[in-house]
């Protein structure tokens, strides 16, 4: 087709195998918008194109994407409002029949596409590395691991009795994202295999999880990761023969959560031995 509409946001530009979207940077535009950049949406990874009335004489264009086939929405699960839905370009009402237009051309093409679930990721995650601050730590994802480290102010008893976290993604089938516009949100790795405490386990006490919220790990930090970590998981390869060796810490970093262990030894949250045990391998970091 090889045309370009612009609507609020963002532009589309329509070529034979693919719309590319290019998201404006401004400050009324949602910042996942401005996060995500652009993406471009192969016509095989779409099912359906629709044009509807908007609020205050707009129209909206929207693509839907075949189930399995975008990381991101993968990871969102129906969770974004309205007006963060990367797929939606509002209009000016003036504009309605040539938005009709492109909609009729892409269904003409879309009819040549498969349809249905799809078997594998046809849209490009966002890149890495990625990092993100949550409320009870810091996550990042080199492309391989996603390292979890424990905030000494927001970390719950039993995180630090964990200890900071490594997550090969060999090792992980998926990832559970909760939006924190909703109330409380949270990012969960899921084992490949079954393990660990019997029964549900609350985000804030399960170090495969961070929490969020009230300004930590906002919706345009947090489920872009979570899209590019489900990705990685998808196109794993086979496992490493080892787990690296981590790198060695701030002894100034070290020095701080030994003495956050002892706050919480002296207020009967860790045992001597538990004690004892997170300071050994504190100190063997250095």
């Amino acid at each position: 087709m090889g045309d370009v509409l612009a609507g609020f946001h963002a532009v589309w530009e329509f070529e034979s195998d693919s719309v590319l979207i290019r998201y404006e940077r401004g400050i009324r535009t949602p910042k996942l918008f401005q996060a995500l950049g652009e993406r471009r949406i192969p016509l095989s990874a779409l099912e359906e194109v629709t044009l509807t009335s908007g609020r205050r004489g707009t129209v909206a264009l929207r693509l839907r994407p075949r189930p399995g086939a975008d990381p991101l929405m993968e990871a969102a699960a129906g969770q974004l409002p309205e007006g963060s839905d990367p797929y939606r370009l509002v209009l000016p009402a003036e504009r309605e029949t040539l938005a009709e237009y492109y909609a009729d051309e892409l269904k003409a093409l879309l009819t040549e596409a498969a349809s249905g679930p799809a078997d594998r990721y046809l849209v490009a995650a966002p890149e890495g590395p990625m990092h993100f601050k949550a409320y009870d730590g810091k996550a990042s994802f080199d492309g391989t691991t996603v390292r979890f480290r424990w905030s000494w102010t927001g970390a719950s008893s039993a995180k630090w009795k964990a200890g900071d976290r490594s997550y090969p993604v060999d090792g992980l089938s998926g990832v559970e994202w909760r939006s924190p516009e909703v109330f409380e949100g949270h990012l969960r790795l899921l084992p490949r295999e079954a393990g660990g405490p019997a029964g549900p386990v609350q985000p804030d006490q399960d170090p495969a999880a961070v929490v969020f919220g009230l300004g930590y790990g906002p919706v345009h930090e947090s489920l872009p990761f979570a899209a590019a970590v489900l990705a990685a998981v998808r196109n794993r390869g086979p496992a490493p023969a080892a787990v690296p060796t981590p790198a060695r810490r701030d002894p100034a970093d070290i020095a701080e959560r030994i003495r956050h262990l002892g706050e919480l030894h002296e207020a009967g949250l860790l045992t001597d031995e538990e004690f004892s045990a997170k300071k050994a391998e504190l100190l063997a970091e250095l």
